[in-house]
């Protein structure tokens, strides 16, 4: 959307109650601007369009227009972003309501809200930037509105040299001894078994033990070869979280990936944004995301993930060692395949797509193009197992 001006038209609607006083639109354009005040001329919000869910995102706006610091009318842009709690996510009422409560608490929502409002963006290794908070307002019903400024990112192509060069930064953040401070910032309390007993347990498993899973041509073909060790690996499943919850913690984005890490055409470093699952997590975490969140949305292929994963682990224990903390490739690398194995190995079975197709053929059909996407989507979702499965055998527990 382009602001046309148009002195004193506001219309900021759809903000609905996360929308500000005039005054205090004009006190955040004037921190965004480094200046003493500003007069707001004009000002309007339309929705971010944006196709990637989240469970903790009630919105995403732009707020543009144009106010007058005293020469004359400039135009600023303003993102919005409204987070909470799971239990407001329209997701939650998949959740069969006798364990709602154990659920909502098993994800922590605050990180976002609580970074925001912190000096993080001070503590950042070089090469990592964050937007800037102009306005965090967090509510008694376990929701917050943050105004931050508007990162003017390029849309660059990602390559696996920005791979790795991201994962060299992310172990840095990892490691930073200024950055630990705020690593625990959330007060909320996560536990990996919450994630096993929540997320596998309920979504992950009962798909793997279905025959009817593995009868589906799409399944068949591409995991065929891999069900006996997924099924294996299910079954040391308690084992995984154990050693998971025992190893080394370092702090942690949560969710790295591309989409997260802006960049901007000529500069090597990165804006970090979206940091709802931020906190301590095992060394190597973030490379998870950082590997296969563009495969999981169509954007790499996944025929070199095991190329690129292999340069992203030294990058990341290189970055490590940048900040002054020495630990073996073989650990980072150990770490690195039961993270992934636990949250994008064991739930690759693309089990909600074989819920949309029994939607659709009870709607009337299914089309080729369907069955196309159903297919691709099998097969990059399985190369992303068989690499987790691959290097979580080629690797021995600490």
């Amino acid at each position: 959307m382009k602001a046309t001006f148009a002195p004193g038209s506001h219309r900021r609607e759809v903000l609905g109650d996360d929308d500000v006083a005039d005054g205090e639109l004009e006190a955040m354009v004037a921190r965004l601007w480094g200046v003493a005040s500003v007069s707001l001329l004009d000002s309007e919000a339309e929705p971010v369009a944006y196709d990637v869910a989240s469970i903790l995102t009630g919105a995403r706006t732009w707020v543009r227009g144009h106010a007058d610091a005293g020469n004359g009318p400039r135009p600023f842009v303003l993102f919005v972003k409204r987070v909470h709690s799971w239990r407001h996510s329209p997701a939650f009422a998949q959740v069969p309501v006798e364990i709602r409560e154990w659920a909502a608490a098993g994800v922590p929502w605050r990180a976002e809200p609580l970074v925001y409002a912190s000096d993080l963006a001070d503590r950042l290794p070089e090469g990592l930037t964050m937007p800037r908070a102009l306005r965090v307002e967090e509510h008694p019903d376990e929701t917050a509105v943050v105004w931050l400024e508007a990162v003017d990112a390029d849309p660059v192509p990602w390559t696996a040299d920005d791979s790795v060069h991201a994962a060299r930064l992310l172990g840095r953040l990892a490691a930073s001894p200024a950055v630990v401070p705020l690593a625990a910032i959330d007060p909320l309390p996560w536990h990996i078994q919450s994630f096993v007993d929540g997320r596998l347990a309920h979504t992950v498993l009962p798909g793997l033990h279905d025959e009817a899973t593995w009868q589906h041509p799409a399944v068949s073909r591409h995991f065929g070869d891999l069900r006996e060790a997924l099924a294996a690996t299910a079954r040391h499943l308690d084992a995984l979280a154990a050693e998971f919850a025992a190893s080394r913690h370092l702090t942690a984005h949560g969710d790295a990936c591309p989409n997260n890490l802006l960049r901007r055409e000529g500069d090597p470093g990165f804006t970090v944004i979206d940091f709802g699952f931020w906190r301590p997590q095992p060394v190597g975490f973030d490379l998870s995301q950082l590997l296969v969140g563009d495969i999981q949305i169509g954007r790499q292929d996944v025929a070199d993930l095991p190329e690129r994963a292999a340069a992203c682990v030294e990058s990341y224990a290189a970055g490590l060692a940048d900040e002054g903390l020495e630990v073996s490739l073989a650990e980072v690398r150990r770490s690195h395949a039961v993270s992934l194995m636990l949250f994008n190995g064991l739930p690759s079975l693309p089990t909600e797509m074989l819920q949309e197709e029994a939607g659709l053929v009870a709607a009337g059909g299914v089309t080729a193009e369907f069955r196309d996407a159903f297919d691709h989507w099998a097969e990059q979702r399985a190369g992303i197992a068989r690499y987790a499965l691959g290097v979580l055998a080629q690797t021995e527990p600490a």
